[in-house]
């Protein structure tokens, strides 16, 4: 897993009814994207995680450079 900061981070319910959990990357610590993160959890917490199999990133869009 790999991700930079701004990417979202969605760490998948685990039983039918379950919702997702969804955190803002604020930090990368490990080496070329990789965990641990510092993240902002929707609920304002922060923390550093570790994700699992069950977590995915959706990637933030590139902004393109200013002139």
């Amino acid at each position: 897993m790999r991700a930079s900061k701004g990417d979202r981070l969605v760490v998948h319910g685990h039983h039918v009814g379950d919702s997702d959990r969804e955190a803002e990357i604020l930090g990368v610590h490990g080496r070329d994207g990789e965990p641990p993160y510092l993240v902002r959890w929707d609920d304002g917490h922060e923390s550093t995680f570790f994700p699992a199999s069950d977590a995915t990133v959706e990637h933030h869009p590139s902004k393109p450079p200013k002139e």
